[in-house]
């Protein structure tokens, strides 16, 4: 099912520093297109979105939105707090995802500052919305920097809560609808996944990657092992999985690596957060015509969304999610670029 966010009118703007050039809009303070120049100078918008703005409402790709309040699932659509029991709004199966129904991907975000580099996007949450605890208040920053995009996201609550955000672009650098992301070579500094159920819910526990289709600490082209006879890919149709970042949250730090040997692009991710989603557009065929015009396939673009882990509320042996009245919630995040001629220059060291 789709749920249609009505009235209000989605609008454009955009932020650029040199040859990098940003979309936004305010309906789920979305990423609708980043332009990056390649290896031979090129320019390219690396991102998924849609041709027709129109099209952001509703749909369940999240296309660049900022996904909250709580990115990712939480099983069976419910948590407790302070021995309190929370029932959210299901829109996943029994689970919720990206919270509920008309979460911050379907809300119109207030524009409060912009100018030639950066845009700043508020927007008040309130009390009981899809069930969750708390007046939260929140902002997303986009800051375009000579060799990217940096994000920062903070929020502050009236009443204990919980807290994930993070964004959600998808990314082919080789050009949004130039083909699949299959042949691109990622590395990811991660020794565990957190697996899931049949639900991808996760069960709590830790799985180490090794012998694994899921290592990718030594970089390898992401399609690889992408069809190999495993549960948990079975589960995803694909890698759609959180991996649990070898160095703790709280610092930036590089959480992944993407490179396109063609176009020579290469994206580091960055971020604050213990976790990454990866997630490899297994469900993106046969949709509304791209930005460009082209109706993208399946494994089209892929994303890498750094988070806190998924069901971290209802896992105790998870980092905690918890956000109380007085407090800060912060996320720190970049896309940046470079370019390179070969894998080893892609991923020094």
């Amino acid at each position: 099912m789709n749920w249609l966010v009505e009235g209000g009118r989605i609008e454009t703007v955009e932020i650029a520093h040199g040859a990098f050039r940003a979309e936004l809009l305010n309906l789920g303070a979305s990423l609708r297109r980043l332009d990056v120049p390649g290896r031979d100078g090129g320019i390219a918008n690396v991102t998924l979105g849609y041709q027709d703005l129109e099209e952001y409402r509703g749909h369940p790709r999240f296309y660049g939105a900022v996904a909250g309040r709580y990115a990712n699932r939480i099983g069976g659509a419910t948590f407790s707090l302070d021995g309190r029991e929370y029932r959210l709004t299901a829109n996943n199966g029994p689970n919720s995802l990206h919270s509920g129904p008309l979460g911050f991907d379907q809300q119109f975000w207030t524009l409060s500052h912009h100018d030639a580099h950066s845009a700043v996007f508020t927007l008040l949450s309130p009390a009981g919305f899809n069930g969750f605890p708390g007046n939260l208040q929140v902002e997303t920053r986009y800051t375009m920097e000579e060799d990217g995009l940096v994000l920062s996201f903070t929020a502050t609550t009236d009443a204990p809560t919980v807290v994930n955000l993070t964004q959600h672009a998808y990314f082919n650098l080789a050009g949004e609808g130039r083909g699949t992301i299959l042949d691109h070579l990622l590395q990811i500094p991660a020794s565990r996944i957190t697996p899931s159920d049949a639900g991808q819910i996760p069960t709590g526990q830790f799985l180490d990657v090794t012998g694994t289709p899921f290592d990718f600490r030594t970089p390898k082209p992401v399609g690889r092992d992408i069809a190999m006879e495993d549960v948990q890919l079975k589960i995803g149709r694909g890698y759609d999985h959180n991996f649990v970042l070898d160095t703790p949250g709280g610092k930036q730090r590089r959480v992944a690596t993407l490179y396109d040997p063609g176009s020579g692009r290469v994206l580091d991710v960055l971020s604050t957060a213990p976790g990454v989603q990866l997630y490899t557009g297994n469900h993106l065929a046969d949709g509304a015509p791209g930005t460009g015009g082209a109706v993208y396939q399946a494994r089209g673009g892929l994303c890498l969304e750094p988070q806190n882990f998924p069901d971290a509320p209802n896992k105790p042996g998870f980092p905690s999610a918890r956000l109380d009245p007085g407090a800060t919630y912060r996320h720190d995040m970049a896309f940046r670029f470079r370019t390179a001629d070969t894998m080893e220059k892609a991923f020094p060291g």
